[in-house]
């Protein structure tokens, strides 16, 4: 007798999930499995829901229905709190005299004032992690001199560390010039291969999400569309369908 074949639960799902704000359903009843070590990228219109999805996961708005997440190191007790996370931009004082080594510093000396500077376990801390995402050579660089590329690699960083299982990026390529954003997402693809990291992003750049995403999400007025790899869902009419006539060029 054959073996029966060994079934891996996806990650992370949604079980009806709804988002009220303002008195209109932002998302409106989300049913969806998004499997574990691979890249599900979430497409759709401005205002479909896309980055209120993201930040209903991250605990920041309320909603009915379920999330089950399937995520802890232990695989005992699943939790949320092994999720990494990379916004559009971020939300800090540019002009403030600070270098991604003071950056990294606050995020991870969390309790210890950077006037007493920082120990070196934790230095060699934070070269590491910047090593993970090609950007040891920018340690002393300031925030503010950064390009956008080199801003998001940093901000990827933080993002896996602690070792996230489920890292969710909100168009992490927002303002990254073509040769970046390529680099970029070659390297997500390469730590997805690597560790085995379930990532959950948000693209409108569908040639991106046809090559490096094994399953699309489509969101349409907060509810979903359509969900399936992108040879199935990439497809003329469904592009039409969700974008217009006007998107219909995938190839870079």
């Amino acid at each position: 007798m054959k073996p029966l074949p060994v079934v891996i639960p996806p990650l992370l799902s949604f079980d009806n999930l709804r988002v009220v704000r303002g008195g209109r359903a932002i998302l409106d009843g989300i049913t969806a499995d998004i499997p574990r070590g691979a890249i599900t990228a979430i497409i759709g219109l401005n205002g479909s829901g896309k980055s209120t999805l993201l930040r209903t996961l991250l605990g920041e708005f309320a909603h009915t229905g379920k999330i089950i997440y399937r995520c802890g190191h232990d695989h005992s007790k699943p939790s949320p709190e092994h999720v990494g996370y990379v916004p559009q931009r971020l939300n800090f004082e540019s002009h403030l005299p600070m270098t991604v080594r003071d950056l990294l510093g606050l995020s991870l000396n969390r309790g210890r004032p950077l006037v007493f500077g920082f120990r070196r376990n934790l230095q060699e801390r934070m070269l590491k992690i910047l090593r993970s995402v090609d950007a040891a050579g920018i340690l002393d660089v300031p925030v503010e001199g950064l390009s956008g590329g080199q801003l998001q690699r940093v901000l990827l960083a933080l993002a896996l560390e602690p070792q996230p299982e489920l890292l969710l990026l909100d168009e992490p390529a927002s303002g990254i010039d073509f040769k970046d954003e390529l680099d970029f997402y070659r390297m997500i693809a390469h730590i997805v291969r690597d560790t085995g990291v379930t990532v959950l992003l948000v693209s409108h750049d569908l040639a991106t999400v046809q090559e490096f995403a094994q399953q699309v999400l489509c969101l349409h007025a907060g509810r979903i569309r359509a969900v399936g790899s992108p040879q199935e869902i990439l497809t003329p009419d469904n592009i039409r369908a969700l974008f217009g006539p006007q998107r219909m060029v995938l190839g870079r």
